[in-house]
């Protein structure tokens, strides 16, 4: 299946709501566009829970699952707070399953094998700056992943995504004081010289070859 060219049909500027109408309406080949507008957003989210090489079939099986809902979503919060909670379900479902198989989460603290996002460079820094940022990237990651799973998603879609606390406390279902709450803690448990890379934009990127690769997974699949 050909790529589609979102640009023909002006996603930048097509709402939400207009483009799940007409997905619903027949025009599926639209639901791409959501897609691309919410892949970073749904790999955050379900990267704070899975480790990465179980990150991408969630994404899937969440799109799938989205889709087959569509008909479902209300427009009384987000699309992107439904699918991160449709998304966020589908890891605790994974997660639930591998601990009837007696097999470790995430939740082990990290070691040396276990496997760090390898983020594309698009920077036109220096050889040797693009070597440094790289691995501030990774050190950043790992000490994310180390965090506790309550504190980590917080952490992940506050100040790596960018949300506020308001759609994450709707996402995760918690007051907002106790998003405040879970956000000190996390920042609390990272070491004081990662700070500085935090707000860091490309921490846990998505590229854009994955991106289409899901893409294309998920427009054959519906």
């Amino acid at each position: 299946m050909e790529a589609l060219k979102i640009h023909d049909y002006g996603s930048s500027k097509m709402q939400d709501a207009v483009v799940i109408n007409r997905v619903l309406s027949g025009e599926k080949e639209l639901y791409e566009i959501l897609l691309r507008r919410y892949n970073q957003t749904l790999y955050r989210a379900v990267r704070s829970y899975l480790k990465e090489d179980e990150v991408e079939d969630t994404m899937q099986d969440t799109y799938i699952k989205a889709y087959q809902k569509l008909d479902q979503f209300k427009g009384d919060s987000l699309f992107s707070t439904w699918l991160i909670r449709i998304g966020i379900n589908e890891a605790l479902q994974r997660i639930r399953k591998k601990k009837r198989s007696h097999i470790v989460s995430l939740n082990q603290p990290y070691e040396q094998n276990d496997k760090v996002i390898q983020l594309p460079d698009t920077n036109t820094m220096n050889p040797e700056k693009q070597i440094i940022n790289s691995e501030n990237r990774q050190l950043l990651e790992r000490s994310i992943v180390e965090l506790p799973e309550k504190y980590r998603v917080v952490y992940m879609l506050r100040e790596v995504e960018g949300m506020d606390n308001a759609e994450i406390a709707n996402c995760l279902s918690l007051s907002e004081s106790n998003v405040k709450v879970r956000l000190h803690r996390a920042k609390n448990l990272l070491k004081e010289s990662l700070f500085k890379f935090s707000s860091e934009t490309t921490v846990f990127e998505f590229g854009d070859k994955r991106c289409d690769c899901i893409v294309n997974n998920v427009m054959q699949l519906i």
